[in-house]
């Protein structure tokens, strides 16, 4: 019985670590690989049907051709849904200042009003939106007293 099993004294040896290494190789191949070319909440197929023809042309008339609409718009919604500031932004959806650069543009230019229009317009032709529905938001919070701009005593100037 051989107590010691190394790739020298065995030839059909295999290191169990190779193994899983190439396991966890999965995840850095990034753009390239087909486990990761859709990420769970990256815009579908679907979606992106209906927003691509919305959205300015990726080919400008002049200058240089945008990055992909669809890999920046996907970084947009991620930031959107996590919160996270703009540097935490993965890879995965091009440089930050591209994506941030161009959520400001589009914001300054209109483009996420006229998405959400058109979308509204299509939406209501088909009947899906109740128009007759409205949300009245009756919260109210009260200040603490120091906060409602109460004179301190003792304080500087008063």
């Amino acid at each position: 019985m051989r107590t010691s099993r190394t790739p020298s004294a065995d030839p059909s040896y295999t290191n169990p670590r190779a193994t899983r290494a190439c396991l966890q190789r999965v995840a850095d191949w990034g753009r390239l690989a087909h486990v990761g070319a859709m990420r769970r909440l990256d815009v579908t197929d679907a979606q992106w049907q209906r927003l691509e023809p919305l959205l300015p042309p990726e080919k400008p008339r002049t200058g240089r051709p945008n990055h992909d609409h669809r890999r920046v718009v996907s970084g947009m919604l991620w930031i959107h849904r996590t919160g996270a500031p703009w540097r935490d932004l993965p890879e995965r959806y091009g440089p930050v200042g591209t994506v941030s650069s161009r959520f400001y543009r589009w914001c300054r230019a209109g483009v996420g009003d006229r998405i959400l229009c058109a979308l509204q317009a299509e939406a209501d032709a088909r009947g899906e939106i109740d128009w007759d529905l409205h949300v009245v938001d009756a919260t109210i919070v009260r200040a603490h007293q120091h906060a409602a701009g109460a004179r301190r005593t003792g304080a500087v100037g008063g």
